[in-house]
């Protein structure tokens, strides 16, 4: 029954793709996807269209705004496309502050944010964006009046780009369920793939709590933290995708290890025993990369 439904809507939404005829309104729709927690079942699409986006010159020219102008920035920059910063120069005075006249535009200035945390070194114009943005969004967070003033105050503090993806989703789930323009196939879509794989997750961390357990190396390393689901969540935050079940798991099992090693670093062992085991390691490493050296060649 889930899967039929998984399916329907599926379908619904990538016909969503075809109806959009605008360029702001498939950056819009990809958007909304992404931070639904929906994007990988829409991969190929997404990234057709936006390879296509870079690949074109210039935007039309009715789209052409500080949210779409931000938002095309970051999400071709997410996926590893090369955007100037340079586009944003026509939001700027002569003196390369932003305009004042922007701060109207909360949208925009939420946008431009957003696109700010992707910037590389020695972006000055993005560095600016930044400081701009988050001195304007935080009087914003403040206005109890504003409608974004929530949505303000969680990318204040958890800007998207920075994000553990099933985290933003699962509050962006809750965020756009009180839009009143929003589209119902895909927010039911989303409820469903977010209880799913809360199902999945939970499977797996019983599957690694148990190793863990079974491990006994809480009782034999007494010196240890027992950091079983914080590894696993950090192992999730890694790739959250059901396809990625067996990476998840045999990936918070090497954190656990390195968490073990990183404790007795830090609070058991004595500076000259951390001597000798930091330099067995290294002998160890270089022996394996010797003998994977030699193994390949051969």
């Amino acid at each position: 029954m889930v899967m039929k439904q998984v399916e329907e809507m599926t379908e619904a939404v990538r016909s969503m793709f075809g109806d959009a005829k605008k360029c702001s309104e498939k950056l819009s729709l990809i958007d909304l996807i992404q931070r639904l927690g929906l994007y990988y079942y829409f991969e190929d699409e997404i990234n057709e269209v936006l390879g296509l986006m870079h690949n074109a010159s210039n935007l039309d020219e009715e789209d052409v705004d500080l949210y779409t102008m931000a938002l095309r920035f970051r999400l071709l920059r997410q996926k590893g496309f090369f955007v100037s910063c340079e586009i944003f120069n026509k939001y700027t005075n002569e003196s390369g502050d932003f305009k004042e006249s922007i701060t109207k535009d909360e949208v925009g200035l939420l946008s431009l944010y957003e696109a700010s945390h992707l910037r590389m070194k020695g972006e000055n114009i993005l560095d600016k964006a930044l400081a701009f943005t988050t001195t304007q969004l935080q009087a914003i967070a403040m206005d109890s009046n504003s409608p974004f003033s929530q949505e303000v105050k969680f990318s204040l503090k958890w800007p998207i780009y920075k994000a553990m993806p099933r985290f933003m989703s699962r509050h962006y789930i809750s965020l756009y369920q009180n839009n009143p323009l929003k589209d119902n196939v895909l927010l039911t879509f989303a409820k469903l793939d977010y209880n799913s794989l809360q199902k999945l997750y939970q499977k797996e961390l019983g599957e690694f709590s148990r190793w863990w357990k079974d491990m006994m190396l809480r009782e034999q390393l007494c010196f240890a933290r027992d950091r079983a689901v914080e590894c696993y969540t950090w192992a999730m935050g890694v790739y959250y995708e059901p396809k990625y079940s067996s990476g998840r798991i045999l990936l918070a099992k090497v954190i656990a290890f390195l968490s073990i090693l990183d404790d007795m670093y830090d609070a058991y062992a004595t500076f000259e025993e951390l001597q000798l085991f930091t330099h067995s390691i290294e002998r160890f490493c270089s022996s394996t990369i010797s003998f994977s050296t030699t193994f390949f060649f051969f």
